[in-house]
């Protein structure tokens, strides 16, 4: 004989029932266990403001997306952690051509998905020195010792940069983003090529001037007004294989971002704050890059990417020549 289910059985089988309509009943997002996760490495630049923005407006979280946000020194140190498989993902201001030598050490494992060009006008890259240097042009920092960022990209363009703009003789010297403005106020070094908020923070404190502005679309594109697509934000190919889902949401929030910061710049700078080492009023006052999402590119958008690109196959940085194109993200 059947035996009859206890009222503790009963009781069990109409909980699990309702939870289960219940669940049948929610947004996929809220059926879901667990927001998916990803590890995001930013160097602290003004470039990467629409990941900064995309974090502080809760864009990811909306989208599903539980992001560990992860602060480097430099870029390449962005780099070799998604290498290592200590990082997902990197915000835009990582150098470029850092995730290159990254793909030419272990092919197809980084796809980029939002670049972000710079050029005189959407200033980013700039050669600064004291506000008391008798400077005129970067010429005038022939056999003097400039700083830049650290890293092969940023020693690479300065060397670069330097050469084309008659400064031969100068020593490039590399220092952590944060320490331009002060070595340049002691005198440590007589200019640097550096990164936004460098410029801005060295201009209202009084201690240093710009020479130039959009020096790599001049000495390196060989036009002050190309796109300088120097940084990017990229996923390892391994994350887009394990989550594809959670890799189109994390870019489509991403991208959320870059739309805020493109109509809405104002409110955007404030974003900068706790992320660069500008803060309060003064976020209003640095320059910001334009962005660049991997479904926006173009033919000469490409073509001046794979420029900036050739340079350090030419200078024997990369190995073997790579192609941009294999690079972007296809969505």
């Amino acid at each position: 004989m059947t035996s009859t289910p206890s009222t503790t059985t009963r009781r069990q089988i109409l909980q699990a029932t309702g939870l289960a309509v219940a669940a049948l009943g929610a947004p996929a997002l809220v059926r879901a266990q667990a927001p998916a996760k990803i590890r995001v490495g930013y160097w602290p630049i003004a470039a990467g403001l629409p990941f900064y923005s995309a974090v502080e407006l809760g864009f990811f979280k909306a989208a599903g997306i539980d992001v560990e946000v992860q602060r480097y020194a430099g870029a390449q140190q962005i780099m070799e952690a998604m290498l290592a498989g200590r990082c997902d993902a990197s915000a835009n201001g990582t150098g470029s051509a850092n995730i290159a030598i990254g793909e030419i050490a272990a092919p197809g494992s980084f796809k980029i998905f939002c670049s972000n060009p710079s050029n005189a006008r959407n200033v980013l890259d700039q050669v600064l020195v004291p506000a008391a240097s008798t400077a005129k042009a970067i010429a005038d920092l022939k056999g003097k010792r400039v700083a830049s960022g650290p890293g092969i990209q940023n020693v690479t363009l300065a060397k670069t940069v330097l050469e084309r703009a008659g400064a031969s003789g100068a020593t490039v010297v590399e220092l952590p983003i944060g320490q331009h403005v002060a070595a340049l106020a002691a005198g440590q070094v007589d200019g640097c090529y550096t990164l936004e908020p460098t410029g801005t923070i060295g201009r209202l404190n009084g201690s240093t001037r710009m020479l130039e502005a959009g020096v790599i679309a001049r000495y390196i594109l060989g036009d002050p007004m190309a796109p300088w697509f120097g940084g990017s934000a990229s996923l390892t190919a391994s994350y887009i294989k394990a989550n594809p889902d959670a890799a189109k949401r994390f870019v489509s929030a991403y991208g959320k971002g870059v739309e805020f910061v493109r109509t809405k710049a104002a409110d955007a700078r404030q974003h900068l704050k706790g992320y660069t080492a500008i803060e309060g009023p003064l976020t209003g006052e640095v320059p910001l890059a334009a962005y660049t999402m991997y479904s926006e590119f173009t033919p000469a958008d490409i073509a001046h990417f794979q420029k900036f690109f050739d340079l350090f196959s030419e200078k024997g940085i990369f190995a073997s020549r790579l192609m941009v194109d294999s690079m972007l993200y296809k969505g």
